[in-house]
């Protein structure tokens, strides 16, 4: 079941990409997004009858062995696998079948180019190199995958490619990924050198005693599992656009909106934070590392919220959005709750795909018109899509009944991220996160205030002539909309309620069980080890303990006591998030709704404020001015001093004066005459009969 969910993405990528002038393009569309109902089908079928405390790997085909290196193509069936697939399979099938009227009458391609089955192939293609990264048993093969969907990225990023702004936007996402990826291979480079190994249940096992080692790197002397950790964060910061390397996130919504919605909303960036969960094992045991995540998604949920207040097109809102949700999802697995995040990665993934599926249905509406100050009044032309946005915006700012388990999606994914901030202790974290639920608040109603209430502005013609997109557009809005509603209320217990359900839903030991388990060997410290791994097994070969990876698809180390301490939080701190909801909410009301004239004017008065934020902070001037001028000098100087006098001048100096000076003194030595030569040869051999005197006749 396994595997045919893992390769019906391929095999339809395969068929439509290079095959569809045999079966037609329709046929192409209808093949992929069959084949991917289908892995979504299985998906689910996997996620509701899995037995937690079982890990199951799944071994597809001997791939590389070089060494002491062996990467078997082999699938790792658990818990967290679980619950990626369904996010992956579910939003790539409805998108699937969402492109079939969003791509009908695109305006970027002409009739004479025939590009439909080029796109669902790249779409299949994306979400089978991200099923492989989700299944993946080892690091390697984590890393191929991870490749795959940069790849997948750049192609459907680029898929206008008539358009320079998507190309650009392209070769930015491109190239600010390396610059992570380069991290992450650095960080399995470390771990192969210290472990001899990248199958994850052996480094899993080995971060015990990566914790008590140090490694030489840059010339210093660091902790091995807080270095390596951090190298590994560093691959996840460029993958889910955090601050720093976030800047190409925005940018990649030069591609069609369905693009925007599969792989920058719901699954490609995502998978940072399902490598940080997934090394859960590694992180428990760097403290450093895990404190820096902290940090980084705090601040990254409150830079990307803070450009949301100001952005215009509805597109680019929802991006920055995005990129606030992460942080937010980072934090919580910073702090070890890891199960929250990807509680709310799972919760994300419906109400964000709908978001951007439902403003891609207002910009076909419109007439593919993207700046929100050109709408106004279309919650009566288009009232399935408003609807439809409007669940999405109560489940992402966090609509609900406070101290309660009722309400959207995002109020008790959101909520509980934000209490475990605040048991963690971490008190920036937690302001942090509860000032850009604030600010997520008033962008999102500022999207829908100025989208669907208020008078038509622009175009009248686009206003005149809007209608509701078709059923393979509104279909999946329905869907999501029903995970964006009940997803919440529905796996709150499993992923933020007691600790005994949390551990029970992910196959967690509990450290009490084990710990009696191997009572009595060695006292206290027997305990604790045990409490983190399983009872050490006899290697045959060398007759020594070998100890094994821990149980569970996520792991908390026994003094990770977040969870516990997030429950036990202070009414006003469970509240906190609900209050900054209804603040930016009124803001918005007042400033878009009772007093639209009330933004111009701040903008007004607060000039350089209002610049700092449309600039995005300026992050892409100061990356052009430190990287990408130097570069470019570097590279003129390189072209036209090296290559153009060095190279060139020294081949032309040859050419041109070496060799003729060369060849005419040649020229003189050629008199023509028979005893000049017959001279020239007595000499010759005068010269070797004394040469050879002289060495004794040896050689």
């Amino acid at each position: 079941m396994a595997t045919i969910l893992l390769f019906a993405p391929l095999v339809g990528a395969l068929i439509a990409g290079f095959g569809w002038r045999l079966i037609g393009e329709t046929a192409a569309q209808w093949l992929t997004t069959g084949l991917l109902f289908l892995s979504a089908l299985l998906s689910w079928i996997i996620f509701l009858t899995l037995d937690p405390t079982v890990t199951e790997h799944i071994q597809v085909l001997r791939w590389i062995e070089s060494g002491t290196l062996a990467t078997d193509w082999g699938l790792r069936i658990d818990r967290l696998t679980s619950i990626m697939l369904i996010v992956v399979t579910t939003v790539s099938s409805l998108v699937h079948l969402y492109s079939f009227g969003y791509m009908a009458h695109d305006e970027n391609f002409g009739d004479d180019y025939r590009y439909k089955a080029r796109f669902f192939a790249y779409l299949s293609f994306f979400t089978f190199a991200m099923l492989m990264l989700v299944t993946a048993d080892n690091l390697v093969q984590m890393f191929f995958g991870w490749e795959g969907v940069g790849v997948a990225s750049y192609l459907l990023i680029g898929f206008y490619f008539r358009k320079p702004s998507a190309n650009a936007a392209a070769i930015k996402a491109f190239v600010v990924n390396r610059v992570g990826d380069f991290g992450f291979a650095l960080g399995i480079f470390g771990l192969f050198y210290m472990v001899d190994s990248i199958r994850l249940d052996d480094v899993f096992a080995a971060a015990p005693r990566l914790a008590e080692t140090d490694i030489r790197f840059l010339w210093t002397d660091w902790n091995a599992a807080n270095l390596l950790a951090f190298l590994l964060f560093i691959g996840a910061m460029g993958k889910s656009a955090q601050l720093f390397l976030h800047t190409w996130l925005p940018d990649a919504m030069e591609g069609p909106t369905p693009v925007s919605a599969l792989i920058h909303a719901a699954t490609m960036v995502t998978a940072g934070v399902f490598l940080v969960s997934r090394m859960s094992p590694l992180f428990e045991y760097a403290p450093q590392a895990k404190a820096f995540v902290v940090y980084i998604g705090a601040a990254t949920a409150f830079f990307a919220a803070t450009v949301g207040l100001v952005q215009n097109d509805i597109k680019r809102v929802i991006a920055y959005s995005t990129c606030s949700q992460l942080g937010y999802m980072f934090v919580a697995a910073g702090v070890g709750v890891y199960s929250v995040a990807m509680f709310h990665l799972l919760t994300h993934a419906f109400f964000k795909a709908m978001l951007f599926l439902g403003a891609g249905s207002v910009i076909t509406a419109m007439h593919h018109e993207q700046d929100m100050r050109n709408y106004g009044g279309l919650r009566r032309k288009i009232p399935l899509t408003f609807w439809a946005m409007l669940i999405g915006t109560l489940a992402i700012t966090g609509v609900g009944i406070p101290l309660t388990t009722i309400g959207f999606a995002g109020f008790l994914s959101k909520d509980a991220i934000i209490e475990s901030a605040y048991g963690s202790g971490n008190g920036f974290a937690f302001w942090a996160l509860v000032i850009a639920a604030l600010f997520t608040s008033f962008y999102s109603w500022r999207l829908m205030f100025m989208t669907f209430w208020g008078s038509p502005r622009g175009d009248q013609h686009a206003h005149e002539h809007a209608k509701e997109s078709n059923w393979t557009m509104i279909v999946p809005l329905g869907v999501l909309a029903i995970g964006a509603v009940l997803a919440g209320m529905v796996w709150y217990g499993p992923f933020f309620g007691e600790h005994a359900k949390v551990n029970a839903f992910f196959g967690i030991e509990a450290h009490e069980t084990a710990a009696e388990g191997e009572a009595g060997a060695d006292g206290e410290a027997g305990a604790q080890e045990a409490a983190t791994a399983e009872a050490p097994q006899v290697d045959p070969g060398h007759d020594v303990l070998v100890p094994m990876a821990p149980r569970g698809a996520i792991f908390m180390g026994p003094e990770n006591d977040v969870l516990t301490r997030a429950h036990e939080s202070p009414a006003w701190v469970k509240v906190s998030p609900f209050v900054a909801m209804l603040i930016g909410f009124v803001i918005a009301w007042m400033f878009y709704i009772r007093r639209p004239d009330w933004p111009g004017r701040l903008a007004t008065m607060q000039r350089p404020l209002y610049l700092f934020l449309l600039n995005k902070w300026y992050f892409d001037e100061i990356y052009d001015w430190l990287f990408v001028r130097p570069a470019r000098w570097l590279g003129n100087f390189l072209w036209k001093k090296g290559d153009g006098k060095v190279i060139d001048g020294a081949l032309n100096g040859i050419a041109l004066g070496i060799i003729p000076m060369f060849t005419r003194l040649a020229g003189r030595l050629q008199s023509g005459y028979l005893f000049h030569y017959a001279f020239a040869m007595v000499v010759g051999i005068a010269i070797l009969v004394t040469l050879v005197t002289l060495n004794g006749g040896a050689g």
